[in-house]
Order: structure tokens, then C-alpha cells, then sequence
């Protein structure tokens, strides 16, 4: 073969190979329906998107990385950008991540968020919140700082930064260990930690470790990077959080207790070394569910919808490097796998809507999209 026709079939397979990413990236997970309990419906496209929440009317607001909130309609056919949003570090893991709103939004119309900034002694998460007002220009008006993790240290990794509010009103935040692993065991830092905290951003009274010396917001620590905390029915707290090279978790939540990393997980270090296993340090709290394989987990829910009522009370994970939703059976404190929905994408945020059907936004890094995905059942004609 001449280095002319060699040049021109390198071409074509070149051509090839784009014209199929294409076509996969425009059906997505199209090809797999058939494999599928639900119909998927693209309603919308977004650069890099984190995560996602529902205003009582059925409109959305939903977060892009690099430091873009946005309040989308129920059909999420029209999008405005809210103003107000502080400057973000959206290097590496960091941005503008998590947006829950206040238990009592329809009278406040409090909006909590969460995201990484620099600061003296590197970089950290901060938890903000502010006033939404949208009439013809959306913002967020009245815009505080209510809580910055401590220290902060270098590096763009693990920043976690996921918030829910608990039935009494209290408000739950993680603070990743930001790839430092000993902070993660540090009573004086919060890095590492699930903290509590009142609605203002401090802490809240009664936090189990306070009296031993621990920083006052701790509620929960030896934690990892918890990309997902949410709070089921009957009050109890489930985080999901990304392990190391393997050992991806699900865990209950209780007050005090240490989740032992990285004194131990079911994963090891990427470097090979190896780390003790829960089962050799029976004084730390274990998984109720870990991977091995890792799932790359990021978001959580918990469903409490009526389309798909076998799945009441389960919950619902994104999956990044496993490109899949997963889905995780719960039996009052236990917890067992479900489910692994292979999506043809990276799976940042799974969320509930309105009538029940299942969100999701794409990660759309990596080269991949940052769709917003519908599920409803199949067979159901919603479209």
C-alpha cells in the first residue's frame, strides 16, 4: 500500500470513528432501550452540569460546573441564568457544585449552594446561600457565606461539598478529605467529615463530638470524597462517597461514628499499596454496600415516587467511570444491590421530579455530553 492510500484509509476510519461518537452522543442511550425499565427522553443540553433541584412549581434550578446556576422550565425547554453566583475555582473537581432549597422556600425562598474557591492556604468548599428572585432577571439576591471548610489546603480534588436538610430542619454538609487522607481522622478539621449545622451555617447544638474535642459541626467522620448524602422517609441519613482504588461506598449515617478511612476501606490506594479492609478494624463503621469494581458513584437520591412504587424507599446513584444508574435496595437500615443500568454516559445527578419520574444529568466531561435525561416507565406514553 503507497503512503498515499495508507493516508486516505486512515482517514476514512478516522471519519468512521467520528460519525459513530456522533451518533451515539445524538441517540444516547437509544441502542440500550431495549435493556431498559424505562423510556429516556433528552429534554435538555448543558455544559458540564452537578447537580440539580426542583422549585414547587415544577421549574428547575440547575448548576454547571464552571460557575453557571440556572433556572430551567418544567419542560426545560426555556433556561435563564440566575445572577449572583460568587467566582468559583472550577479547576480539576472543583466549581460551583450542589443547590438544595430551604425546607420552607415557598416563604424564604432561600437557595443553598455550594462550591470551591481559593482561599489563604489553598483552596476550599464554602456553603452559601441566597434569595431567589425571578421576575424578568433571575438572581440571587442577598447572597451570604455561611460556612468554609477547614483548612484549606492545595490541590483541586475531592471537595465533596453535598447538602440535605433533615426533617427538623437542620442542615447536613460534606466536606471531602481533599486527597489529603489524614485530615479525614483530624478532630480539629472538617475536611473528611458529614457536618450539622442550623439552617444559618453554624453548627448546630447537641453534634455528638463536640464535647471530646472535635470541631463543632462534626456529626460523622473518616470519610473519603461523599458525593451524596439524602434522607429517607423514616429519617435515616444514606451517603454514598467514592473510594480509593476500589471500595466505593454506601453508608448509613449515625452520629459519632468513625467510617474509618483511611485507616481502612475495601479499596487501596492507587498507588498499590494496600489498605486494611473494615473487616480486620471492627471498632470503625462498615458499608452497607461497597463495589469493587468501582461505580465512580456521584449523586444520590432516595425515590418516593408513584411511577415505579417497587422501588419506593431504594436508592438511586449516578455512576461517572460506570456510565449507569444504579440503584440500591433498601430494607429499613439495610442494604443490598439492586440494579446497574448501563446509560452510554457519565452519570453525575440522579433526582426525582414532581410526578415521579426519574432526572438525570450527564457529566459531560471526558469528552462526553452533559444531557437532561426524563425516565418514565415504559409503556407509560409519556414523551
Amino acid at each position: 500500500m503507497t503512503r498515499a492510500s495508507l493516508t486516505g484509509a486512515v482517514l476514512v476510519l478516522l471519519a468512521a470513528a467520528w460519525a459513530v461518537n456522533a451518533e451515539r452522543r445524538s441517540s444516547g442511550v437509544a441502542g440500550q432501550a431495549g435493556s431498559l425499565p424505562f423510556q429516556v427522553q433528552v429534554m435538555a443540553d448543558f455544559e458540564s452540569p452537578w447537580a440539580m433541584t426542583f422549585l414547587p412549581d415544577g421549574r428547575m434550578l440547575i448548576t454547571e460546573k464552571s460557575g453557571v446556576l440556572y433556572l430551567v422550565s418544567a419542560d426545560a425547554q426555556q433556561r435563564t441564568r440566575v445572577d449572583g453566583i460568587p467566582e468559583v475555582a472550577d479547576e480539576g473537581q472543583g466549581g460551583l457544585m450542589d443547590v438544595v432549597l430551604h425546607p420552607a422556600f415557598p416563604q424564604n425562598r432561600f437557595v443553598y449552594f455550594s462550591y470551591s474557591e481559593a482561599g489563604q492556604g489553598g483552596k476550599g468548599v464554602v456553603l452559601a446561600r441566597g434569595v431567589l428572585a425571578d421576575g424578568e432577571r433571575s438572581a440571587l439576591q442577598k447572597v451570604e457565606t455561611l460556612f468554609r471548610a477547614e483548612p484549606y489546603v492545595d490541590g483541586d480534588g475531592h471537595f465533596a461539598g453535598r447538602i440535605a436538610f433533615s426533617r427538623d430542619g437542620h442542615l447536613f454538609f460534606t466536606n471531602g478529605e481533599r486527597q489529603k487522607f489524614v485530615p479525614a481522622q483530624d478532630p480539629k478539621a472538617t475536611l473528611g467529615k458529614i457536618l450539622r449545622l442550623r439552617d444559618d451555617g453554624t453548627p448546630a447544638a447537641g453534634n455528638p463530638l463536640a464535647a471530646k474535642g472535635f470541631h463543632p459541626a462534626v456529626w460523622s467522620y473518616g470519610h473519603r470524597n461523599q458525593l451524596g448524602i439524602a434522607f429517607d422517609e423514616s429519617g435515616n441519613l444514606w451517603e454514598q462517597e467514592m473510594g480509593p482504588r476500589g471500595g466505593d461506598e454506601v453508608n448509613l449515617i449515625l452520629p459519632g461514628r468513625n467510617y474509618g478511612y483511611p485507616i481502612v476501606s475495601d479499596g487501596d490506594h492507587y498507588d498499590g499499596r494496600p489498605i486494611p479492609d473494615h473487616s480486620t478494624r471492627p471498632e470503625f463503621e462498615k458499608p452497607k454496600v461497597s463495589w469493587n469494581p468501582v461505580i465512580s458513584p456521584a449523586g444520590l437520591m432516595v425515590y418516593s415516587g408513584k411511577l415505579w412504587p417497587q422501588w419506593k424507599g431504594d436508592l438511586f446513584i449516578g455512576g461517572l467511570s460506570s456510565r449507569a444508574l444504579i440503584r440500591v435496595d433498601i430494607d429499613g437500615t439495610n442494604a443490598r444491590k439492586g440494579d446497574q443500568w448501563p446509560m452510554g454516559e457519565r452519570i453525575r445527578e440522579p433526582e426525582e421530579g414532581p410526578d415521579g419520574a426519574i432526572w438525570l444529568l450527564e457529566d459531560g466531561r471526558q469528552g462526553g455530553s452533559g444531557r437532561l435525561l426524563k425516565l418514565t416507565p415504559t409503556g407509560s406514553g409519556s414523551h
